[in-house]
This record gives C-alpha cells, structure tokens and sequence, in this order.
C-alpha cells in the first residue's frame, strides 16, 4: 500500500496531469514521465528521480487559467511546488525542485548556445522568469548544495518534451517516490 502522499501524487496527475505542458505538444504528465524516465536512463539517486518527476507539480496545484504564461504570468510553480514537497520529501528533492527554473536563468548565462537549445515555450517564460542571470546570481546559484542535481533535471526537462514518446506509468515511480520522503 503506498503512502497516502504518494497516493495524493498519482490522483493528483490522474485528475490534472492531462493539461497540456505550456505550449509543447506534450502533457504535464507525459513531460513528468519522460523527465524521470531520463533520470532513472542516468542512474540518478531515487531523490533526483522523484525531482524529475515532480518537478512541476506546482503547474497542477495553481488555480491560474492554462493559458497564463502565454499571457506573460509566472506561476512561480517551482515555488508552490517546493512548498507543497517540504512537508514530505527530503531536501534533494525539494531544492533541486526549487532552483529548476533558476537553473534554466543559470545556463543561459554560463553556456555558449544553450538560450538557443530552448524550445519557444521556455524562451519566452524565461524573460517573465528573470531573465539570463547575471554573474551575482550565479554566484549565488553556485552556493547552493544541490545546484549540480538542478542542472541535470533542468536538462531532462528541456529534453522531456517529445510527442508520442511511450512512457511508464507514472506508479511505476512508487519505489524513487517512497525512498525520497523524510
């Protein structure tokens, strides 16, 4: 039997993960399911995984219309989804969670192409999202214990973005979910 955050997790993308992801072509829970996948593909931590696949869940904890970044709004879902994972989940998750968008403002800044690597969905909520970072925040960004575990879903996520890609199910996750809570 799971733990009952672990059953809220799966219910929580059974009911809301169908929405499409920002503008891709992808849902909110096919583009968690790819994200983990490619983390498990790299043999990362149980924690790192469940990052990966919660990584957005704050997408579908806000009541903001679906559209809101088209129309320029962050919903700053790092942060609700970083609020929300607190309570349960160890702090690899919950930072590398947190500083995922940051990640992206980091990369922009420290390497040659990467802004242009973006899809136009993450190019344009980069701007309402502060922009490339300047060298105070990187140093900043640096400072932080699980910065590096950031930059690795921070990439999965710009890669876990392909329509019609078979993926697990999302219970199929249980083990990295329940081997990440405190």
């Amino acid at each position: 039997m799971p733990h009952t955050v672990t059953a809220e997790i799966i219910e929580l993308f059974k009911n809301k993960g169908g929405s499409m992801y920002g503008g891709e072509a992808v849902t909110q829970l096919e583009h968690a399911l790819q994200c983990a996948t490619l983390a498990k593909q790299n043999h990362s931590t149980h924690e790192l995984i469940t990052a990966s696949l919660l990584h957005d869940v704050g997408h579908l904890l806000h009541d903001l219309p679906t559209d809101a970044s088209d129309k320029g709004i962050d919903d700053l879902h790092e942060n609700l989804a970083a609020n929300y994972l607190q309570k349960h989940f160890k702090p690899a998750v919950v930072e590398a969670v947190k500083l995922h968008v940051a990640a992206k403002r980091y990369l922009c800044a420290v390497e040659q192409g990467y802004f242009e690597s973006l899809s136009n969905p993450s190019k344009i909520s980069l701007q309402f999202q502060g922009g490339t970072m300047n060298s105070d925040e990187v140093a900043n960004f640096e400072s932080n214990e699980f910065y590096k575990e950031a930059i690795s879903l921070r990439r999965w996520d710009d890669q876990a973005k392909v329509a019609n890609l078979v993926s697990p199910f999302v219970e199929s996750f249980i083990s990295s979910i329940e081997s990440s809570l405190k």
